[in-house]
């Protein structure tokens, strides 16, 4: 395989032969010779490229090329003159391999607007700021395994479709091979491939919950979706999620796991993606820089759920929706207390019982569950976690009150049942932390195929 621009803008110029292949970003025609930008993914920057009238098909093909257009390029490699690149190759030969028509390519040399960009998601990577988002999103991935390899933890795969509703939440996409007919005839599922209601998974949780009551320290991370009607800047209906699970572990265990992998995923992206984050600083969000790197350094603040609404209610404050003890906060709040409040990520723990799942650890008050959120700057929650319930009597009786069939859920009680032992863990949003890193408002921006309601293109 030919070499990566990347590294080609690495290479020393000593004038050797290189072959290189690409996407015209620019061609300037100076009259005496062509200056082509070629770009294929691997970085933000570009590779010069220099054609003289000399090349076969200057005047056919060189000359003519437009931006969009796919090429390969067999040229010396040189010092480059120029200011703002170290190198640049004079081409010995020049092919178009596909032509971009430059009246109707829609990108062009110009920023273009997110909305635009949303319309055309399969030719928006091939610009600077979603090829960055992209790269960055790389990088995040490998982050993840390699922080939890290096904490012995082992990958789990979860299954996408389950017959099991972690959240209680009832916004799970149905899977079905039942026709439009027999989906109309009374309680039609039992004939249908599981032979029960299915549905596409909102969390892998709980089967990963199996798996820390065998290997200890296990995580899975893959797409969830929810069937849920918004169309809000946060919320996309098909999203990844990271998910880590770990036995003889509690609430404070929990939250010191989430602190480290967040921090080591910042520190990993500063590192490595230092020309991205800088198009982000500059374009983007202006103090992101600053932002993450203070993120990284100091400890993240926290408070309990009570203490968080006695600040909000004491704040002065006029919010949209008011704060109440027993309500989820919502992002206006949380968004206050990390920002203003604490001016730092901010983990909010032991929130009311009402407002959370069955499967969170009951607090000695009966009142509050063993549960935290860390809410960062720009984003608000970007993690949620909490100790499992991992008391059998006390598992069975949220469920009761949640409304669950127990027996549908036998399989989760024995886990309480053979072998129970504390355990937590949390849920980070994939979408959310690569705005987090690189300060993009919007969810849809940050993921190379948004599915929203109404939306679903590719």
């Amino acid at each position: 395989m030919t070499p990566r621009i990347k590294d080609i803008l690495h290479t020393a110029p000593a004038e050797q032969l290189i072959e290189a292949q690409g996407w015209v970003r620019t061609c300037r025609d100076s009259g005496s010779l062509c200056f082509i930008e070629v770009t294929d993914g691997s970085c933000l920057a570009g590779l010069q490229v220099v054609a003289e009238p000399n090349l076969t098909n200057y005047e056919s093909e060189v000359r003519r090329l437009s931006t969009g257009c796919a090429v390969k390029v067999c040229g010396r490699l040189m010092a480059s003159p120029a200011k703002g690149q170290a190198v640049e190759v004079r081409a010995e030969s020049l092919s178009v391999v596909g032509p971009a028509d430059p009246e109707s390519y829609p990108l062009q040399k110009k920023r273009h607007s997110v909305e635009f960009l949303r319309s055309i998601s399969h030719l928006r990577p091939r610009t600077n700021s979603f090829g960055a988002v992209v790269r960055i999103r790389s990088e995040l991935n490998f982050a993840i395994h390699r922080f939890f390899r290096e904490q012995g933890f082992v990958q789990v795969h979860t299954p996408i479709i389950t017959t099991s509703d972690c959240e209680g939440a009832g916004e799970m996409f149905t899977v079905t091979a039942l026709t439009g007919e027999q989906l109309r005839q009374p309680e039609p599922f039992g004939q249908d491939f599981f032979g029960r209601r299915a549905g596409l998974t909102v969390s892998g949780q709980l089967q990963a919950e199996i798996f820390a009551l065998s290997h200890g320290r296990v995580y899975t991370f893959g797409p969830t979706f929810r069937a849920e009607n918004s169309n809000t800047a946060r919320h996309l209906a098909e999203f990844w999620m990271l998910e880590p699970e770990m036995a003889f572990c509690d609430l404070a265990c929990d939250m010191e796991i989430a602190e480290a992998l967040i921090k080591d995923l910042i520190a990993a992206v500063l590192t490595n993606c230092a020309a991205e984050l800088e198009l982000f600083e500059r374009f983007i969000s202006k103090g992101l820089l600053h932002k993450l790197e203070a993120a990284q350094a100091q400890p993240f603040a926290g408070m309990s759920y009570t203490e968080a609404v006695d600040a909000l209610q004491s704040s002065g404050r006029k919010f949209e929706f008011p704060v109440r003890w027993g309500e989820d906060l919502q992002s206006e709040h949380e968004r206050f207390l990390c920002e203003e409040l604490a001016g730092r990520p901010l983990i909010v723990t032991d929130y009311p019982k009402e407002i959370k799942p069955f499967y969170m650890r009951l607090n000695d008050d009966g009142k509050t569950v063993a549960a935290m959120d860390i809410l960062v700057p720009g984003i608000g929650e970007l993690v949620g976690g909490s100790q499992r319930e991992e008391r059998l009597d006390l598992l069975e009786g949220r469920m009761r009150e949640a409304g669950l069939d127990l027996e549908e859920y036998s399989w989760y009680l024995d886990l309480r049942r053979f072998g129970s032992a504390p355990h937590a863990g949390f849920g980070l949003g994939f979408e959310r932390l690569v705005q987090f890193v690189t300060g993009i408002s919007n969810i849809r921006d940050v993921i190379p195929f948004p599915r929203t309601p109404g939306n679903a293109p590719c």
